[in-house]
């Protein structure tokens, strides 16, 4: 028992007298709302006390930092060794332009890069292709070959800086780019570090860029785990993703059980497909949270993940090594709380949502820019977003101790209830066979779609509040600068694929995709055929057309 029975019955007294204190208070003037709940709707109780939690075992719900569940962190010393990774998302334009970007950010220190990619290439397409047009580098970065992705590189340490990039259908492609722009750079592959997203199956829940269907999807994202484990040793070759799920309007407890048990499904799947015990690869797993406006809600959804995830390796999958148990994750504040109206209020959203991510114990962060609403971030509300952890780490003193929210009624009750409601989606989705098949019939994509509803019938109603949309509006249009994508990004692109296309080896981009496509239909890792492709020159598009050949191409049944 986490409270002495004693304290127990005097706390039973003490809360008799406040709650007569409520009821006078009460019959002369009512609370502000009827009802008090969380941005996921999840009730708040007016008051938490020792008996809300009497029953925590410390040693198993709470512990010590680096001691299993970890729910107060995975390191000893926490922020006080290192602060978290500012890893700070960014793309747009040509290579060239993102490459500015990144130094600019590096020489603010940022101590991370983060890649944010334009639609047709999320989507597998290039630059050329008649579906891209009016899209080159709109909403990230263009890369079609590999001398774009060397001029996305121009003079970045690759043996030094860890690099994320958000792409899925494309995964493969664009981490053997990676991996060969590492090569050509003279530094190998086991001494670079970073992490590519790879998660499809919340784009099959939530964000939508899908390409093949789901069962050679994972296949894919199979082969790329078990290249990393054999010769990749520092990559994250998945980063399971919450936080577009929690975009497309997702609850907390969604969020939380929805990721974890896609991560479930890719250790499943290698184990099955590959042969590899846990401990081969786990420790490169890592996640993506989603930091949302409700403070208390996301540091306990965080907390209750770590605790989740390390019962689940060590239970569940038999993994014996502690670094297998660890759920390391990346935070991104929540780009869907942020509003047009009024975007500088957007700062002060981004700084909460930070800090509940620190809070939460987060090993790396990006905070959005006021502009996002509107526009690509410009320079400027970059600066401002990566000020806002430098802040937090430098001069709020939250960083001085571990955890320091542990202990607190409120904080450990809903955490043990964040804890409690993932598990009874996991369990629903056990029944159902797995994630694969509760995609199939819709189960997570119908859960948020409800979700969402229900929370836009609360700001419609004025039920929940959002500054400057629904209270407190002003008619004024309060306007920011615009980060522009000229068209002539689309030509210069377009030039630049088409010369490359002219000076190739024609014959070497012809056996590359032969050897890929060999590779699919007879089921090998596609990884090693993968980077020789990219040096030959094949372009995103020509090896995604492959992988649409032979493993065929999905359409959501939602949309039909």
């Amino acid at each position: 028992m986490y409270f002495a029975k004693e304290l127990l019955e005097k706390c039973s007294s003490l809360r008799k007298k406040w709650e007569d204190q409520v009821k006078k208070i009460l019959s002369r003037q009512g609370e502000r709302k009827e009802r008090f709940s969380t941005v996921s709707d999840h009730d708040i109780k007016r008051l938490y006390s020792p008996e809300d939690i009497k029953d925590l075992d410390f040693e198993k719900d709470i512990g010590f930092p680096s001691q299993f569940p970890y729910t107060r962190g995975l390191h000893p010393t926490g922020y006080r060794g290192r602060f978290w990774t500012y890893r700070m998302f960014s793309g747009m334009g040509t290579a060239r332009d993102t490459n500015q970007r990144w130094h600019m950010l590096l020489q603010n220190g940022q101590t991370g890069l983060s890649t944010a990619f334009d639609f047709p290439t999320l989507m597998g397409l290039d630059t050329d292709s008649p579906k891209a047009l009016g899209e080159c580098g709109r909403c990230g970065v263009a890369i079609d070959t590999l001398e774009d992705f060397l001029l996305l590189v121009d003079r970045i340490p690759l043996g030094e800086v860890t690099t994320s990039m958000t792409i899925n259908p494309p995964a493969t492609v664009l981490w053997a780019m990676y991996c060969a722009a590492a090569e050509k750079k003279g530094v190998a592959l086991d001494q670079i570090g970073g992490t590519i997203q790879n998660d499809m199956l919340k784009e099959f829940i939530a964000q939508k860029t899908f390409m093949c269907p789901p069962e050679p999807s994972v296949k894919l994202i199979s082969d790329t785990i078990e290249f990393g484990a054999r010769s990749v040793p520092r990559w994250n070759t998945v980063s399971i993703s919450g936080y577009h799920i929690r975009e497309a309007g997702s609850t907390a407890v969604q969020e939380l059980a929805f990721t974890l048990r896609d991560g479930m499904e890719y250790v499943e799947d290698v184990v099955r497909r590959k042969g590899l015990h846990p401990d081969e690869f786990a420790p490169r797993l890592s996640f993506f949270f989603n930091a949302h406006i409700d403070f208390f809600e996301e540091i306990c959804k965080m907390r209750a993940a770590r605790k989740i995830w390390a019962r689940v390796m060590r239970d569940r999958y038999k993994a014996k090594e502690e670094r297998s148990w660890w759920m390391r994750f990346h935070t991104q504040t929540a780009g869907c709380s942020l509003t047009a109206q009024q975007p500088y209020n957007n700062v002060i959203r981004t700084a909460t949502e930070a800090l509940s991510a620190v809070l939460g114990g987060t090993q790396s962060l990006h905070t959005n820019s006021l502009d996002e609403v509107w526009c690509l971030p410009t320079d400027h509300a970059v600066q401002i977003a990566l000020r806002t952890q430098q802040i937090i780490a430098e001069e709020t003193g939250v960083a001085n101790t571990i955890d320091p929210l542990a202990g607190s009624y409120f904080v450990e009750q809903l955490t043990r209830e964040m804890e409690e409601g993932a598990w009874e989606y996991i369990e629903r989705i056990d029944d159902m066979g797995g994630m694969l098949a509760a995609i199939d019939q819709g189960f997570p994509q119908m859960e948020i779609a409800d979700a969402a509803y229900r929370f836009q019938t609360q700001i419609d109603s004025g039920e929940k509040v959002m500054v400057g949309v629904n209270k407190y509006v002003t008619e004024e249009a309060e306007e920011c600068p615009l980060l522009d994508i000229d068209e002539a990004v689309e030509q210069g692109q377009l030039k630049r694929l088409a010369e490359t296309k002219r000076k190739r080896n024609d014959r070497s981009v012809r056996t590359s995709l032969d050897d890929l496509r060999r590779a699919c239909k007879k089921g090998e890792n596609v990884m090693p055929v993968c980077i020789e492709a990219v040096k030959n020159l094949c372009t995103v598009q020509e090896i995604c057309d492959v992988y649409r050949e032979v493993y065929g191409l999905y359409q959501d049944p939602g949309l039909f």
